[in-house]
């Protein structure tokens, strides 16, 4: 009998590449922030036509803000040019002007690139982001990372 060992899993409950995960400057725009994440998510082989996707995000995004407040962006889009789920992860350690529901700056966006009729399993990944950033220390700590190296570790710490 061979025992299977668990990969580490996310804080986020999916693991989130390295190149995934990209730290925002100082006076970003949202269009900005939102291309420079959508860049790093469309490296992954799963996103099959990445304009298809990176229109489908903006799209998204024009219809209302993702920003939900409290410092957190959630854009997210579910369609068929996206095989597997993905998460992306922006951090804005300044804030940036986003739109957001409560006028405040946003400092964590997190992209979900899920499939089309994923509905389940996002909800599933969405309340699961949403239980971990609420948690004070890990937000806190979250945007004090200065490096995507730094984030995938906390991302990926074992409590």
């Amino acid at each position: 009998m061979s025992v299977v060992v668990p990969i580490n899993m996310s804080k986020f409950g999916i693991h989130i590449e390295k190149n995934h995960i990209v730290i925002i400057r100082g006076g970003t725009s949202k269009h900005e922030a939102l291309n420079t994440l959508i860049d790093a998510v469309t490296q992954h082989p799963a996103i099959t036509d990445n304009e298809a996707f990176r229109r489908a995000v903006h799209d998204r995004e024009s219809i209302m803000s993702t920003g939900i407040g409290g410092g957190i962006a959630i854009p997210h889009v579910r369609i068929r040019e996206v095989a597997t789920p993905i998460l992306g992860v922006g951090i804005a350690p300044k804030g940036l002007d986003y739109g957001t529901l409560d006028n405040k700056p946003v400092n964590i966006m997190v992209l979900f690139a899920t499939p089309e009729g994923s509905d389940k399993e996002y909800l599933g990944l969405l309340a699961q982001v949403m239980l971990a950033l609420r948690d004070r220390k890990f937000f806190d700590d979250l945007i004090t990372c200065r490096s995507a190296s730094d984030a995938f570790q906390l991302l990926n710490k074992e409590d």
